[in-house]
């Protein structure tokens, strides 16, 4: 452990120094140029606090290059927030409302994905600094110059000094496992029609390289548009495709059919195709309609009439006859034709993720909802999925907006002195639960008293001399930006106390007294942060995690028993993907999705459940699989046409569709925090399908697929329920 810390260390001071040295070259570079060159200290400090803004309070991920883009993207959105800010401020009232509406916007823009979530502080600061005196309107043209040369030195500094190298794009890894995905496929349609360990394992790999926890967050197709949609949908449709293939069943004599070798085929000149599509190729439209022609003759040949002198069950009642294949060779034709579907739907979805709405590749409704959905009405849509209670974005931006506006509150009604520093004390120190904010104020207590008696010092030494501040400051900026970062709260707020007592004794001439007045706007800003943390929601993530994957699995148990029914009827009931309960799915799917990232950024558990129960032995992963894996094999198995099913085979797919969805109850009300028994300890899952005792004489392929699925599923049941640690089956998929 401690070489692998000492290891660690290092890389982490190297990269937040290379950070520091552009922040401290830019802001002290706008700053002179402002405040002793053009004596203009109000463009000075505008230019010295907009790049401290953007580049220090801001955590916008990715490389040097990558952060520049973003940042001259928000330029204008900066001069906005100076306007309204420098406008607003003369009133407190009109401060006030203005600092609760631009507070909760600003977080709530988190919903567009990392890189604005992680540009949100730093906006916030730019709305913060003209909201305090000197409320000088007159001022403006002087505070916008200095905010855009400061942004300006910066996007140079991100994107010409030590830009670092960038890592690979996620197309370029969606790439890699379509490519993986067609040597599989390649290798199961010919001879020795079967995978070796090694190609199992590499698919295995280029499937876990797809997930968003190895991704760079900044490469992460997170945004509600069409391209950042398809992307992502690339990337499930191939983590698909590789598992499925992994695990198709052998063919009966080793040998698969002509019909199914022409689609294992097709299946490897699509993925070829996507391949070459994603790494800004042609359309694979030729492949693509290639594998739509191979798979239909599949399903028909699956689907085909009976054999002489098959039992007949089912045809007297409309329902198909059986089929001359027997049950292991159907079997066989449901997965390849589940390969089939996901190979369709990778080469789809990457057409859009590189050609938008122009792709030339059919876009089948449903699945692909989004296509030609006009770009606000995605965010519309976006929004509307976390405009609720649940939301944890939607509590995080109410918790900030709250706080900064009742520190604006303060500041203005108790003419607090350099209240500004009290609404950055809130910023900075509030967190998602009272535990991490309570830990991270006395750290940053501690810090500012300790900071606050050096300021003291050289306060009472120096004097008016302006000079050691000036030659002092960049020196200070590059220790207190490499030094903060890594080593926690307490040590950045120290840092920073000495930072600002320095750039303001530039300013204006200042006492000893100055420290003590950062001490005292700290320590409001602090408290203010810490009652919001407690009145706001203070449990974080946990709870509304549990909320979450309890209303996820209610809701997944229904398209359960709906698909299996209306399979079951033949296709008679209504398509669950048209269904309320499928729209439900899917917003719930995305509520528990945002839960879960929020669960991973907070470093402390902290009890779930109504009474404070942990439950760290849950995959709360596998739950989400769970919820994207029953709206994939829903829209799936809904599509017309269907195939009837005799009496018997009817009866055993709805009894075991009413199982399936029976344990996903079981499932949710054990992690529901405000259920009856929220104590009660997760049930052990099985993964063999309950109550599967024979196949039915004669069930057509729709049945096998039907199974498969729900076979599938309470894979995903035993893994929420053992914590990612229980019994794994061969064959079973996790199409997630």
């Amino acid at each position: 452990m401690r070489g692998v810390r000492a290891g660690r260390i290092p890389a982490a001071y190297a990269a937040s120094g290379r950070r520091a040295a552009r922040l401290a070259l830019v802001a002290a570079a706008g700053f002179y140029l402002f405040r002793y060159g053009l004596d203009r200290p109000v463009a000075a400090t505008y230019a010295l606090f907009a790049a401290v803004a953007l580049g220090g309070l801001s955590k916008i991920p990715g490389t040097g290059r990558q952060r520049a883009a973003v940042v001259l993207g928000l330029l204008p959105v900066c001069w906005l927030l100076v306007v309204i800010g420098t406008y607003l401020s003369v009133q407190t009232w009109s401060a006030v409302v203005g600092m609760l509406v631009v507070g909760f916007a600003l977080a709530f823009a988190a919903v567009g994905g990392p890189r604005p979530a992680g540009a949100a502080p730093g906006l916030q600061l730019l709305y913060i600094l003209p909201s305090f005196p000197p409320y000088d309107p007159a001022s403006l043209g002087d505070r916008l110059i200095g905010t855009t040369t400061g942004l300006a030195l910066f996007v140079a500094a991100e994107a010409l000094i030590f830009p670092g190298p960038a890592p690979p794009p996620y197309r370029e890894r969606a790439a890699h496992a379509a490519q993986d995905a067609a040597h599989c496929a390649a290798l199961l349609a010919a001879p020795p029609y079967a995978l070796t360990g090694a190609d199992i394992r590499a698919a295995r790999e280029a499937g876990q390289a797809l997930r968003a926890v190895t991704v760079p967050e900044a490469e992460r197709p997170a945004g509600p548009g069409v391209r950042d949609r398809a992307l992502a949908q690339t990337g499930l449709a191939t983590r698909a495709l590789l598992s499925r293939l992994t695990q198709l069943p052998a063919a009966p004599g080793d040998r698969p059919g002509p019909d199914v070798s022409a689609v294992l085929h097709a299946v490897a000149r699509l993925a070829t195709a996507t391949t070459a599509c994603l790494r800004a190729g042609p359309s694979p439209v030729a492949a693509y309609e290639e594998l739509v022609a191979a798979r239909t003759h599949l399903s028909a040949s699956s689907a085909g009439p009976a054999a002489p002198g098959a039992c007949a069950s089912g045809s007297a009642d409309g329902t198909a006859p059986p089929s001359v294949f027997p049950p292991a060779v159907l079997r066989r034709h449901a997965a390849v034709l589940e390969i089939a579907d996901a190979a369709l739907a990778m080469g789809t979805a990457a057409d859009l993720a590189m050609r938008g709405r122009q792709a030339s590749v059919e876009v089948p409704p449903g699945r692909f909802w989004y296509a030609r959905t006009w770009a606000p009405l995605l965010w519309w849509h976006r929004l509307r999925g976390h405009a609720g209670r649940r939301s944890v974005l939607f509590q995080n931006s109410w918790r900030i907006a709250m706080a900064l506006t009742a520190a604006r509150l303060v500041a203005g009604v108790d003419t607090l002195p350099h209240g500004f520093w009290a609404m950055l004390a809130t910023l900075t120190l509030t967190r998602t639960t009272m535990d991490a904010t309570w830990t991270t104020i006395r750290r940053a207590l501690a810090g500012t008293l300790a900071g606050a008696l050096v300021t003291a010092g050289v306060l009472a030494l120096v004097g008016a001399d302006t000079a050691v501040y000036a030659a002092v400051l960049p020196v200070w900026m590059l220790i207190a930006f490499t030094v903060g970062p890594v080593k926690g709260a307490g040590w950045a707020q120290g840092l920073f106390t000495v930072l600002v007592a320095l750039v303001f004794a530039q300013l204006a001439p200042a006492t000893w007294q100055l420290a003590e007045v950062r001490l005292l706007d700290v320590l409001v800003g602090s408290a203010i942060g810490a009652v919001f943390g407690l009145l706001a929601w203070p449990r974080g993530a946990h709870d509304e995690l549990r909320y979450a994957a309890a209303s996820l699995l209610r809701r997944a148990a229904e398209i359960v028993v709906a698909t299996s029914a209306s399979v079951a009827e033949g296709g008679r009931t209504a398509a669950p993907s048209g269904a309320p309960g499928h729209r439900s799915l899917q917003q719930a799917v995305i509520l528990a999705e945002s839960a879960y990232a929020q669960f991973q950024s907070e470093p402390t558990p902290f009890g779930g459940g109504r009474r404070g129960v942990a439950m760290p032995d849950v995959d709360w992963q596998a739950t989400l699989m769970a919820g994207h894996h029953t709206l994939w094999g829903a829209d799936r198995l809904s599509e017309p046409p269907h195939t009837g099913l005799g009496p018997a085979a009817a009866e055993s797919l709805s009894g075991l569709g009413d199982r399936v969805a029976g344990r996903m109850l079981l499932v949710s009300a054990a992690v529901d925090p405000g259920g009856d028994t929220p104590t009660a300890p997760l049930p052990l899952i099985d993964p063999a399908l309950p109550g599967f005792a024979a196949e039915p004489s004669g069930a057509p392929r729709l049945y096998y697929a039907t199974v498969s699925w729900l076979d599938a599923l309470m894979t995903d049941l035993a893994r929420i329920a053992h914590g990612g640690h229980g019994p794994e089956r061969e064959g079973t998929t996790t199409a997630h």
